[in-house]
């Protein structure tokens, strides 16, 4: 199932898991799990700082639609309070935390107030939303990362770990997937190079995750990598595959779209039908994985 939003106004080896706090009344593992995989195309890309607040807004509808639908989840792009715009995290002012009276930055922080309208709308419907962004952590350490938003408001910053390109110059790199409990769905997070690779997937399957989660930006022509990456790492580990892929135009060029889902067994389950800015609902089913890792499935 696709829906396609109306036009936003502008205006290591595995950690852990963190359980994200969850509705009171639910029991200790849900027998399926709403997510929603949101290819979105950036607004005002190219623009770096102006486009964090826009892009913040737009987050915040697709969150609330998404929460319409049933989802506890809610995965976003690479970069997707910007746009893959490296270019902009390098420029004047770029470095700078963000200050009142310095100019606003690109780069976000853990405590950073353009995130707030993301952290109340998480807070009340009580959805986890996975959000793309450039963060400078406390020590200034540069990163490229998915930012969890919990159902609580809290934020949790998770890496890339697999830099590559022009990456290399602007970010430091993750020590491998990290995991996220999700009305008890274990889930791990991987951004965009990082699922080319079997041994992140591979960290993850280790750290018994359930679901791995991509935020990627997949151009035109990578129809067939962007697949094979994904119906693999599900396959070859037994879990469920979630991938959002950022949509429109991009300074690597125009996304292949494809945003979607994957099952145990490697088939895709969802699919965005554009590459623009749409929903892909998908509901991810305990008993089908368990079977498949029983062997029954096969």
């Amino acid at each position: 199932m696709t829906v396609t939003p109306p036009q936003v106004p502008t205006h290591l080896p595995a950690q852990a898991p963190v359980a994200m706090p969850r509705p009171a009344g639910e029991g200790s593992a849900a027998a399926t799990l709403r997510a929603a995989v949101v290819q979105y195309e950036a607004l005002l890309s190219g623009t770096g700082a102006v486009s964090v607040e826009a892009n913040v807004a737009a987050h915040v509808v697709l969150v609330e639609q998404a929460h319409a639908l049933g989802a506890r989840l809610v995965l976003f792009p690479e970069l997707s309070l910007t746009g893959y715009d490296l270019e902009a995290f390098g420029g004047p002012g770029a470095s700078s935390r963000p200050t009142p009276l310095g100019p606003p930055s690109p780069w976000l922080s853990d405590d950073d107030a353009r995130l707030q309208p993301l952290r109340e709308v998480c807070a009340r419907t009580k959805t986890t939303a996975v959000i793309g962004a450039a963060l400078r952590a406390a020590d200034q350490t540069p990163r490229l990362a998915s930012l969890i938003i919990g159902p609580d408001g809290s934020v949790r910053p998770v890496f890339k770990t697999h830099l590559h390109g022009a990456e290399r110059d602007l970010f430091v790199p993750g020590s491998g997937p990290e995991i996220v409990d999700v009305d008890g769905w274990r889930v791990a997070f991987a951004v965009c190079a990082d699922a080319a690779y079997p041994t992140h997937a591979g960290a993850a399957a280790d750290a018994k995750a359930d679901v791995y989660a991509v935020s990627a930006l997949y151009t035109g022509g990578e129809e067939l990598r962007l697949g094979l990456h994904m119906g693999a790492r599900s396959m070859d580990h037994r879990m469920f595959g979630l991938l959002a892929n950022l949509g429109g135009e991009t300074p690597l060029g125009a996304s292949c779209g494809l945003s979607g889902a994957w099952g145990p067994d490697g088939a895709a389950v969802a699919r965005a039908a554009g590459t623009g800015t749409e929903i892909a609902m998908v509901t991810l089913g305990r008993s089908r994985l368990l079977a498949y890792r029983s062997g029954a499935g096969a």
